[in-house]
């Protein structure tokens, strides 16, 4: 009985130092996730003890992997180990459409690959897309970039 007090002080110092680590990658790495999975403009994040996920941006961006994916100023989801489940605030272009991402999921890590769930469809992407944070543009700017460069104008500023 004289050892509880003690257990739990130590349970709770770790629970915190796994809570907050020094950076998003870190945490998803620690996680058996990939580290690029959130962009590079992330200015802090939250992890309740519950595994409630919450990555703050300052802003929504755009970004591309293989697709193009849209992070809304904050993204929320509940983290386990090898996923992000109940995802809130993330999106990925299919077709002409920005459907919501459901869950981000690494079932094998020796597969190399990621499965995103988008509701409609599952779409499997090869984990070294995501090897590094992307670089996020706000809203509309890496569309205006691309299309003005698909049609053969650059970009002037």
């Amino acid at each position: 009985m004289d050892y509880l007090p003690t257990f739990l002080s130590l349970l709770s110092l770790s629970l915190l130092s796994l809570s907050h680590c020094h950076s998003i990658s870190d945490l998803l790495m620690s996680r058996g996730l990939p580290a690029g999975l959130f962009p590079d403009t992330v200015r802090d994040y939250e992890l309740d003890p519950n595994g409630l996920l919450q990555v703050f941006m300052d802003q929504p961006c755009t970004a591309k992997f293989e697709t193009r994916v849209f992070f809304e100023s904050v993204v929320r989801a509940n983290l386990s180990y090898g996923g992000l489940i109940g995802v809130e605030g993330l999106s990925q272009e299919e077709l002409f459409l920005w459907l919501p991402v459901k869950d981000i999921i690494v079932y094998d890590p020796s597969s190399g690959l990621i499965l995103f769930d988008i509701g409609v469809a599952q779409k499997e992407f090869s984990l070294s897309l995501f090897e590094d944070p992307p670089v996020c543009m706000p809203q509309g700017v890496l569309q205006e970039e691309v299309g003005r460069k698909e049609l053969g104008f650059q970009v002037q500023r």
